[in-house]
């Protein structure tokens, strides 16, 4: 009981933690993890992968999704998005998705973390944070994914085009659009404002 106790003592309310991460603090990590499990103290959020609740008014507090998907791929290079960040833009999108998308350079496909399900899409490029610009080309990259009127959008996004920095959209599309999105976004640049 000393060193699970010894062992329960090294977790952070809160972390995620890998099965090879534990293992460093125990030489008997698999009899630990499955004690923390009965005991609530750890909970299994997918194979190999453990989060330590952090207790608040409400019960246990899920953990957070950078925290969790930072675990997950080994790395805290990625950007998690949903289509439900394209109705700030104001250009006519008012769908809510039950998605959320995470662009990182390692994994493709959907895994299901902590309850949740999550659509990894490897890129080659993303920002580290969200900019208005980065969103509408998104938009237009995913544009025949969503429930909106395409044309409308299209016609949306031109006229919201022209009152972002053309220097700064002109970079994001290069960055980070797709071929269709490009072209778009030069024939959109290509009129005077």
């Amino acid at each position: 009981m000393k060193k699970l106790n010894e062992f329960r003592k090294r977790l952070k309310p809160g972390q995620v933690y890998r099965r090879e991460e534990l293992a460093r603090w125990s030489t008997a990590v698999d009899r630990h993890i499955k004690q923390l499990l009965e005991m609530d103290a750890l909970v299994k959020l997918s194979p190999g992968l453990y989060l330590h609740p952090k207790q608040t008014v409400f019960g246990k507090a899920p953990a957070d999704d950078a925290t969790l998907v930072s675990a997950f791929l080994k790395d805290d290079d990625f950007l998690i998005t949903s289509p439900n960040a394209y109705n700030a833009l104001g250009v006519g999108t008012t769908q809510l998705y039950n998605q959320t998308v995470v662009y990182n350079h390692k994994r493709h496909g959907h895994f299901k973390l902590g309850g949740r399900q999550f659509e990894f899409r490897r890129k080659p490029g993303f920002p580290r944070k969200m900019t208005e610009e980065f969103l509408l080309v998104d938009l237009m990259n995913n544009l025949e994914n969503l429930a909106e009127d395409t044309q409308v959008l299209k016609v949306r996004v031109t006229e919201k085009s022209k009152h972002l920095r053309k220097s700064s959209l002109q970079s994001a599309a290069r960055k980070f659009g797709t071929v269709r999105t490009r072209k778009f976004f030069d024939a959109v640049m290509m009129h005077p404002r």
